[in-house]
């Protein structure tokens, strides 16, 4: 027999708590279609009156297959829920659910809230009451529900008994500070059962402090609970939520849970998990992270030369799924502790091959410039051309005869300050030399400069070749200092894209940053050049 599993997403409010993050109402609607695309069963909006962006998103909600939730707090004391004006903004936004937080701690009862422990009872109660009586869905949010239940089992139970008889659907209990350990998560979840909350109406709200919020919402799972609470990429208040990236496909794929339980999500959908969760970086400007479970760039990276011999016999030697179940890719780097396995892989992707002696030419000559600084298990496209010129397969298509770069700060006519970096780029193309100028101009602090000139001015005029790099657009920039002190070394990592999808990075290493810059520039053209 199988149960039925809900997920809950709250990207949108929870998540929202990260520092640095916050939505616009357009961007949470984008986020909105993005999560329902992957089949998930509710989608907190946010807080209707508690900002302007929140309002404004529920002002005109997307349509989505999920059920759209609204989230706020339990009535205050002393006013009843009809006249509370706060709840009365979270049933406004006119959802089918709406979601209300209230506390089971005694001491944030009487601490934070500063009301009586009936007096709180009564809130949970009268406001569940309410959202039911106006013919919604409701769902109690137990804050602190696991500190609480440690310090006064009987309170904490009684606060979502207050609930449940109230008519709530789903109690959620929530391990707010984020330091339950999972086996105790399950102990306190089994316990709760037994008190006579069903399995079928308790959730799970779990975040990463101890970085075991996947795992604590495992726990509860194992321990009877039905629903369950994450975000996006993780994302959420200090150390974040549990992450749904990781969840989504655990449940799917992995025992017991997949064969034990359904859920809304269909496998056939597990393939866009890394689009939808690359696009959430996208919008919050942010470089997704590589380590990252299941979607990163290095989750199915393998920079060993053991691992990667191991790899082109059979891919289950180190892969516990395929690539291509979560919509990633298998990568075999080149990098100083690569060997002969490792350059035969990854030439083999790029549609090369070559005798031994070449490709320990190739080998020696990766591990020679990563002494020097250079990383190539980050810079696939700047590998490809060091081995095609092993190889004697990299034509001489344009050479850079010289360069010029100059930064002026000045004030404009307003009287405002900006920065102008010129960049002065002379090639020979096509037998003829070639000059180009490009001006980078903007207000201090914007994202351009000197970088932004010397690329305009070197995929400026390259004759014949123009048109074929005319679609290349820079994305993203990364500098990191290799050593200190008077000797320090600049490498420079540069990531490209084209109309046609392609996705390439490129490296440069030079004591000079913008030298370093220039070099990992002039790879990323070749490299377009070649495809």
């Amino acid at each position: 027999m199988t149960d039925r599993l809900t997920l809950y997403d709250t990207t949108l409010r929870d998540g929202q708590q990260t520092q640095g993050v916050q939505f616009s109402a357009a961007e949470k609607r984008e986020i909105a279609i993005l999560l329902d695309t992957l089949g998930l069963d509710y989608i907190e909006g946010g807080w209707p009156g508690a900002n302007p962006t929140d309002s404004e998103f529920f002002d005109a909600p997307p349509a989505t297959s999920a059920r759209l939730t609204a989230f706020g707090m339990t009535k205050r004391t002393g006013r009843s829920a009809e006249n509370d004006d706060t709840l009365a903004a979270v049933m406004n936004a006119g959802t089918g659910a709406v979601c209300i937080v209230g506390k089971t701690h005694p001491f944030h009862v009487e601490t934070a809230l500063g009301v009586t422990l009936d007096e709180n009872l009564e809130n949970i109660s009268k406001s569940i009451a309410y959202i039911v009586a106006q013919g919604r869905e409701a769902l109690f949010d137990a804050e602190h529900f696991f500190d609480g239940y440690e310090a006064a089992p009987a309170y904490a139970t009684a606060c979502v008994m207050a609930a449940l008889e109230a008519g709530a659907r789903w109690i959620v209990l929530c391990d707010t500070n984020g330091g339950t350990m999972p086996t105790r998560i399950g102990a306190i979840i089994r316990a709760v059962i037994a008190a006579g909350i069903p399995g079928e109406r308790l959730g799970i709200h779990t975040h990463n402090d101890t970085e075991q919020a996947v795992a604590g919402s495992l726990a509860a799972i194992d321990a009877g609970a039905r629903q369950v609470q994450g975000t996006l990429n993780g994302l959420g208040e200090r150390c974040g939520n549990a992450n749904l990236t990781t969840l989504i496909p655990t449940l799917l794929l992995k025992e017991p849970y997949a064969s034990q339980y359904l859920t809304g999500i269909d496998r056939d959908r597990l393939p866009s998990l890394l689009q939808v969760s690359r696009r959430l970086d996208d919008i919050l400007n942010r470089v997704p992270r590589r380590e990252a479970a299941y979607v990163g760039a290095s989750a199915f990276t393998h920079k060993a030369g053991l691992h990667a011999s191991a790899i082109a016999k059979d891919p289950t030697t180190y892969e516990h799924i395929p690539p291509e179940t979560v919509g990633n890719t298998r990568l075999v780097p080149m990098s100083n502790q690569a060997g002969l396995s490792n350059l035969r892989t990854r030439l083999a992707d790029a549609g090369l091959k070559g005798t031994d002696d070449q490709l320990r030419r190739i080998l020696s000559r990766v591990k020679s410039r990563e002494d020097e600084g250079y990383s190539y298990d980050v810079a696939p496209a700047s590998f490809e051309l060091i081995a095609r010129s092993e190889l004697g397969l990299l034509p001489d298509m344009f050479e850079v005869e010289r360069y010029r770069v100059s930064v002026e700060r000045r004030r404009d006519a307003r009287g405002a300050a900006v920065t102008l970096s010129e960049a002065v780029v002379v090639v020979q193309v096509d037998g003829e030399k070639r000059l180009s100028v490009s001006e980078s101009l903007d207000e201090v602090g914007a994202d351009r400069g000197p970088v932004n000139a010397l690329s305009k001015a070197l995929a400026k005029d390259l004759g014949s070749l123009q048109d074929r790099i005319a679609d290349m657009r820079l994305t993203d920039f990364r500098v990191r200092i290799t050593q200190g002190g008077t000797e320090a070394v600049t490498r420079v990592l540069i990531d490209h894209e084209d109309d046609a999808g392609q996705h390439w990075t490129t490296v440069g290493v030079s004591p000079n940053i913008v030298d370093a810059s220039f070099e990992a520039l002039i790879d990323a053209v070749r490299w377009k050049l070649l495809h």
